[in-house]
């Protein structure tokens, strides 16, 4: 089989989609599946990797996404030669998938990664919220219909999917990761990274963008150092990434007087994020659009609690209390749980060991297994209507 991943981003950008694409490539290949990534860039990347194809484009500012209006000849013939084709992003690359499919008629099949319906606030902000929610479900709707099936991360992605009014088949399917690079990674050298190395060390991981919902996790850190018990261990917050939301975050932290606890590490490479993550006490995140964030299940597996909302793609992962503690939004109930975690050694060691064994399920091996059965699933059904 010869399957192309269609992404309108890839490495070297940092986020779940990249992620996800890159471990569901190497497991693939383990199984003897012929992968394929298409992509594109503005420049010519060195890929590590073999079968990487890259469309010039344009960068769309700091997002990591690049404007392209296709694909150039040559790949498009090598688009054209898959047997079945993944879409992970809705726009360009389902675009650009949609039309090779209907040229060559291959099983086109489509990851919703996210919360689309909250991410139309995020990015179109001059419009009103329920104009801006409007059209990305009337987009949603017409893109959808020219997939064979429509994969949703949880079961808050599929409903999100189901309020958006898309009618093409859809099923849930888990993101995975690769257990081991995270569950047997050596921790980086807090020292080295600037990090205290006393301190306890609370971690974000992602972009900083408006979606994350940093500025509050920022003012929840805050409240944490206030609100802590005064025998309680320091604590600090580091945050790994890069995006449009930097600076403004530079200038809460120096403003609410955190520059000594709050350490930027910005953009790391891929192969660094496990030791980062085993280096950390704690996952922290404020995000409110998640489906089924790869971060989350990545700190789970390094045995990391996680500190995060109870809300739809993360509460379906985080058990309050089992593997990490949940908050009701909002900076104070966040703050209130990251105090709290930090101050107790025992809460961190129990949550730790149930992070853990929560994470096991995660396997991207069971992720592509089940994404494999629905491939010949597709190509079966493919085969049977060209048949006289």
């Amino acid at each position: 089989m010869r399957l192309g991943h269609l992404t309108d981003c890839y490495l070297p950008v940092l986020n779940g989609v990249t992620s996800f694409v890159r471990a569901a490539k190497r497991s693939f290949e383990q199984a003897g599946v012929e992968t394929y990534v298409f992509t594109s860039s503005h420049t010519a990347y060195p890929d590590a990797e073999a079968h990487v194809l890259r469309a010039p484009g344009l960068p769309l500012g700091g997002t990591g996404y690049y404007a392209y209006a296709g694909y150039p000849p040559a790949m498009l013939a090598q688009a054209r030669q898959m047997d079945v084709l993944h879409v992970h992003h809705p726009f360009l690359a389902a675009r650009v998938g949609a039309a090779v499919r209907r040229r060559s008629g291959q099983p086109l099949i489509f990851t919703a990664h996210t919360r689309y319906d909250l991410y139309a606030r995020y990015y179109a902000p001059f419009l009103p919220a329920r104009l801006a929610s409007g059209l990305m479900a009337a987009w949603l709707r017409r893109i959808t219909r020219q997939f064979d099936l429509v994969v949703a991360v949880s079961t808050a992605d599929e409903t999100m999917l189901r309020a958006q009014g898309v009618t093409a088949p859809v099923e849930v399917i888990s993101n995975g990761i690769e257990l081991d690079r995270f569950s047997a990674a050596a921790p980086a050298d807090r020292e080295a990274l600037g990090l205290p190395r006393a301190a306890g060390l609370a971690l974000y991981v992602g972009r900083l963008g408006p979606e994350k919902n940093l500025p509050v996790l920022i003012e929840a850190f805050a409240h944490a150092i206030r609100n802590a018990p005064a025998a309680a261990a320091p604590l600090a917050l580091a945050l790994v990434g890069s995006g449009p939301l930097e600076a403004q975050l530079c200038r809460q932290v120096a403003r609410l007087g955190l520059a000594g606890q709050v350490h930027f590490l910005g953009r790391r490479p891929n192969e660094a994020i496990p030791g980062l993550v085993a280096a950390a006490d704690m996952f922290v995140t404020a995000s409110e659009s998640e489906g089924h964030p790869i971060t989350v299940i990545e700190s789970l597996a390094a045995g990391l609690p996680v500190v995060a909302y109870a809300v739809p793609g993360i509460h379906e992962t985080i058990q309050d209390g089992v593997n990490g503690l949940l908050a009701a939004p909002g900076a104070a109930a966040l703050g209130a749980a990251l105090a709290r975690l930090a101050a107790s050694p025992d809460l961190r060691q129990s949550l730790s060991a149930g992070a853990r064994a929560s994470a096991a399920q995660y396997s991207i091996h069971t992720t592509t297994r089940r994404l494999l059965e629905r491939y010949n699933d597709l190509l079966a059904a493919t085969a049977a209507r060209r048949r006289p």
